[in-house]
């Protein structure tokens, strides 16, 4: 098995973060095999059954979901985690998560906002934000110069592991030094565990967690969202929307013929993806109970450009839970007063988005 020479203060800072030597040698051990990440088995679009639209603003049965989701949050059952991991490279390589959006207010801060708006009558909804080795401690600090307070806002890390060459060695930046990495969104349930956080929530009678990523401010947390939870007794509730032209990414379908998220390189070459009209947005509602324990979650390989050289990287999607959980999935709107589809992972996103943002939060105050 492979040795890492890594000098004491390496191994210390990277422990911080969940560093495992273990998990690192394996990966390079998976380097020699042609990667391959098709899936295997019977792959058919989603039934009817599997994706459901939420009901229209105004009907009686959105307002009935609403007033079930309400009643939960009310009685403290209801968390959220904003995923906030990544280096917005595409924004210059600043922490995305304090990157202001309407005026000074942060992306977080309007996330932290949304669920202010919620909170009250003694009730704080839990509010967790992901970082990563590279954001923690800006986030940690930025949460404090907001006074982003009520709700409490705890920050915990997800994991970290170092990127190879392809020939197994650790790959070294131009000063010498070794480049590590987040090892991608799929750590939510470890990190989540490993902080405490999940345990704390679930002993003081908490249910449902509440996932979403920190620079798609459409979603929200809607009390109506929490009621098609609970309406429809799944472990996992994913958020999906009707698919645009150049949309990219995982979607619903029947692998041998359980309902889950495939992600969209690892359908076949010979699968027709325009057959599933919807795609994921990678907003979840999660049981608490259900995902409170270690899942074989796969890792995949991810080469990266570094400073012109190859570098290989090995990431797990928090979107495979729906293959260990019984899930739904919930069709929502992208754009309008009901929109919950937002991204902006690029300044010029974020611009063109930015009235569609401000009329989607001033719907739902």
């Amino acid at each position: 098995m492979t040795a890492f020479d890594l000098d004491a203060e390496t191994r210390r800072s990277l422990a911080l973060y969940g560093f495992e030597e273990r998990a690192l040698q394996a990966f390079v051990a998976r380097l020699a095999a042609a990667p391959s990440n098709a899936v295997r088995g019977t792959l058919t679009p989603p039934s009817p059954e599997d994706v459901k639209p939420l009901p229209a603003l105004g009907t009686k049965e959105r307002q009935a979901l609403r007033e079930k989701g309400a009643a939960a949050i009310k009685r403290g059952e209801v968390a959220s985690v904003i995923l906030a991991g990544g280096m917005a490279t595409r924004f210059g390589g600043v922490v995305k998560a304090v990157v202001p959006v309407l005026g000074d207010r942060s992306f977080l801060q309007l996330k932290h906002d949304d669920l202010a708006r919620l909170s009250g009558d003694g009730v704080a909804i839990p509010t967790w934000v992901m970082s990563s080795f590279a954001t923690h401690e800006r986030i940690e600090a930025h949460v404090k110069e907001k006074g982003l307070s009520r709700p409490p806002v705890t920050v915990f890390p997800q994991l970290v592991s170092l990127r190879l060459t392809p020939e197994g060695g650790l790959f070294r930046e131009a000063d010498g030094s070794l480049s590590a990495y987040a090892t991608g969104h799929g750590d939510l349930t470890f990190a989540l565990r490993k902080s405490g956080l999940l345990g704390k929530f679930r002993a003081a009678g908490g249910k449902l967690v509440v996932m979403s990523n920190v620079d798609n401010l459409g979603a929200t947390l809607d009390p109506a969202i929490i009621g098609f939870h609970l309406e429809h007794g799944a472990q996992i509730t994913a958020e999906v929307v009707r698919k645009e032209k150049g949309d990219k990414g995982g979607a619903p379908a029947r692998l041998d013929g359980v309902p889950q998220i495939i992600e969209g390189f690892r359908f076949p070459k010979d699968f027709d993806q325009d057959s599933i009209p919807v795609f994921n947005t990678n907003t979840f509602v999660l049981d608490a109970a259900a995902i409170d324990r270690d899942f074989e979650l796969p890792f995949y390989r991810v080469e990266k450009s570094v400073e012109g050289k190859t570098a290989i990287q090995f990431e797990r999607l928090v979107g495979e839970l729906t293959a260990f959980l019984p899930s739904r999935f919930v069709e929502v709107q992208r754009e309008g007063p009901d929109g919950r589809f937002l991204p902006a992972k690029d300044p010029e996103e974020l611009a063109r988005r930015l009235r569609m943002i401000e009329l989607v939060l001033q719907s739902k105050r």
